[in-house]
């Protein structure tokens, strides 16, 4: 049994986007997940890339996936590395794939000289938590992460709030 961790090309969209239906399975949120090839192939390969995503192959299969991009912190004054989804297929759980990929960021954000990688994690998701625990990760408990979306986003940007 074989892991080869491979950066993301344009041709593996159809793949991104059903690791991507995977999660949102795994998490309960099919209902928001609108992802279509379309959108996801202007997003990460269109003229402006939004994001990078990494691939994760277990004997020639899509086995799971990491989709980063980066982000800055003002009071280290580099850039760090957000980690938006990872997410290993059950079948492929247990082989060391989500920690080959958290290690392949770490590794990217040293090479691109970032101060830190972070991620969210959903409260419900002990196991995940516990993993991340393992690898040396600590909750940041004195944040609470603040969203805006759809109309309201549209309201806001329109000053109609």
């Amino acid at each position: 049994m074989s892991l080869v961790l491979r950066p993301a090309t344009r041709a593996d969209v159809p793949v991104i986007r059903e690791l991507i239906e995977g999660l949102a399975d795994y998490e309960k949120l099919r209902h928001e997940c609108i992802a279509t090839d379309a959108l996801l192939d202007a997003a990460l390969f269109g003229v402006r890339p939004y994001a990078e995503v990494v691939i994760a192959e277990w004997d020639g299969a899509s086995a799971g996936f990491a989709l980063f991009f980066h982000n800055f912190s003002t009071f280290l004054a580099r850039p760090g590395i957000y980690l938006e989804d990872l997410f290993v297929r059950p079948a492929y759980r247990g082989h060391g794939i989500g920690k080959a990929l958290l290690q392949y960021l770490a590794q990217q954000a040293v090479s691109r000289d970032c101060g830190r990688l972070e991620w969210s994690v959903l409260d419900w998701n002990v196991d995940a938590i516990g993993f991340y625990e393992k690898l040396g990760a600590r909750p940041q408990d004195e944040w609470t992460v603040y969203r805006v979306t759809g109309d309201t986003l549209t309201h806001l940007a329109n000053g109609a709030l």
